[in-house]
């Protein structure tokens, strides 16, 4: 007889204990440091209001995360309800060689000087964020949640009522339009 553990829940030990990796774990998938913290006080008070719901099956913080998880979306379907459901329609080109996760590059791992290469990863992560905010607003969120949070597709499609394919059309011109922006602000000649 193989009896799972039975986890209990310590609200009191909750913000000592998680609040650090919960702004963390939220901050890279909203990119504000106020919204980040709004919803890790808002992950502790849902928490609160549904401790009595707690089955002991999973451990507290993996319990907490997925409260947490729930409140990115509901951020972000709120972005999308308030921005309506109309879709920009632009012309986008396919470069064969170009085209790929080129967001994902990393800085050349020779250079010897640790500040430049932190100043450069500091300054590259500025640019690709301010090529994402200019995306339309369904694009960034669509291309938040599915390439950087890892959101699943079925997820991110229920949640925002798309089909795959309207995702899939949306990540690439999302993709184009950082490409050339990208193009545009950083890999300046």
């Amino acid at each position: 007889m193989d009896k799972m553990k039975q986890h209990i829940l310590n609200p009191n030990k909750w913000i000592d204990e998680y609040a650090d990796y919960l702004f963390n774990y939220t901050i890279t998938r909203v990119n504000n440091h106020d919204t980040a913290k709004d919803l890790v006080q808002e992950t502790f008070f849902a928490g609160l209001r549904a401790k009595d719901n707690f089955q002991g099956k999973a451990s507290e913080r993996t319990w907490l995360v997925s409260i947490l998880k729930r409140k990115i979306i509901d951020h972000y379907r709120k972005i999308n309800s308030a921005k309506g459901q109309a879709e920009v329609k632009l012309s986008f080109y396919t470069d064969g060689e170009n085209e790929g996760n080129w967001i994902e590059e990393r800085v050349p791992q020779s250079w010897d000087n640790e500040a430049e290469k932190s100043i450069e990863n500091d300054e590259l992560k500025d640019t690709l964020e301010k090529c994402i905010d200019n995306l339309p607003e369904k694009y960034a969120m669509v291309f938040r949640m599915k390439t950087i949070q890892q959101f699943e597709t079925e997820e991110i499609c229920k949640e925002l009522d798309i089909t795959s394919s309207n995702l899939w059309v949306m990540i690439h011109r999302a993709r184009t339009q950082l490409r050339r922006c990208m193009e545009k602000n950083w890999f300046k000649n």
